[in-house]
């Protein structure tokens, strides 16, 4: 049977998220990194996962980067996974690869930091999975419920990804 998985931006926010679905959903099993129930892999993030590859890693033709050479764009931003969260980001590239997980929800926060967050994971990853986004503009349990019958196209918030992307950049 087929999954999605939830990816949330912190775990306590996935673990609103089990409580909100549990009710119409089922049971929830917990592992390590996730809560798996009969539709739903539910995990999260902490925070950022990856980040830009820090400029002095980019060889540029001018030499090495320096301010003296500024500006210099390079013709595109590696990523990096983030030492502290390597393990978290792991456990997600497992996810999101599972034969059974055949969509995403993008769970992260509502806005530009939870898009770039989200977006950044995804193209570390490498995934061509579908993408759904989970908005939510309250975390009670009936405001859950109710994203998740309404969930939006990747589409409709891409602006915002390419606007975090942008900023971050």
């Amino acid at each position: 049977m087929s999954k999605a998985l939830v990816i949330a931006e912190k775990p306590s926010v996935a673990q609103d998220i089990v409580r909100a679905l549990t009710p119409v959903d089922g049971k929830f099993d917990k592992h390590d990194d996730y809560f798996e129930s009969e539709h739903y892999v539910v995990s999260s993030a902490v925070g950022h996962l990856v980040e830009i590859k820090a400029p002095e890693e980019f060889d540029v033709k001018r030499g090495k980067w320096s301010f003296t050479n500024l500006p210099v764009i390079p013709p595109h931003f590696d990523l990096n996974p983030i030492d502290k969260s390597k393990g978290r980001l792991n456990a997600l590239v497992k996810l999101i690869k599972r034969k059974d997980v055949d969509m995403l929800i993008n769970a992260c926060d509502a806005g530009r930091e939870g898009e770039l967050i989200f977006y950044y994971i995804l193209r570390h990853v490498g995934s061509s999975k579908p993408v759904k986004r989970l908005w939510l503009q309250s975390m009670t349990p009936d405001a859950i419920r109710g994203g998740f019958t309404q969930l939006l196209d990747n589409s409709a918030v891409q602006s915002l990804a390419e606007a975090a992307v942008s900023r971050s950049e």
